[in-house]
């Protein structure tokens, strides 16, 4: 049987719109006495409102002695009050080990419906501050930027 055009058109429209980006978190070095690296949240939150999408929780997964690393997370106050404190721990293809000072890129999921969104991304440290950098982002992802001023430094969303 040879297709249509009308079939091919209408297997396009069914598929899911790509919406992806990359998000780039930058964690500066901070010139402290006593530097721990810092617990990150990154969510999505629909701007409407609704259920926020955790993108990324890092944490220290492996901490020493009898105290697992997921006693800290309360500390993500702003994530662990919107939807965190029900998440388990670790959590498939979502947590992972702190990251040291540098640049640290992720990708938004392919899923994520084409929308308005605010991009949080919060960081909280051991003996340090806490900070919730908050980015207008509409997806499919356009180029949009903002700064933390303390404990997270550029977060930059890009076009894949």
């Amino acid at each position: 049987m040879r297709a249509t055009p009308l079939i091919l058109l209408g297997s396009s429209i069914a598929s899911p719109a790509f919406a992806g980006g990359t998000v780039t978190i930058a964690i500066p070095q901070l010139k402290v006495a006593e530097y721990h690296r810092p617990y990150v949240a990154v969510w999505l939150e629909p701007v409407g409102g609704g259920a926020i999408r955790t993108l990324s929780v890092w944490y220290q997964v492996k901490k020493n002695g009898g105290e697992p690393g997921t006693k800290w997370l309360s500390d993500l106050r702003a994530w662990w009050r919107k939807g965190g404190k029900s998440m388990t721990m670790p959590a498939d293809g979502i947590s992972g080990a702190t990251r040291a000072p540098g640049s640290h890129v992720l990708s938004i999921p392919d899923d994520v419906k084409p929308g308005a969104y605010v991009l949080n991304v919060e960081a909280a440290r051991e003996t340090g501050g806490r900070e919730l950098v908050s980015l207008p982002i509409a997806l499919p992802a356009k180029a949009a930027k903002a700064s933390g001023k303390a404990e997270l430094g550029t977060i930059t969303l890009a076009a894949r």
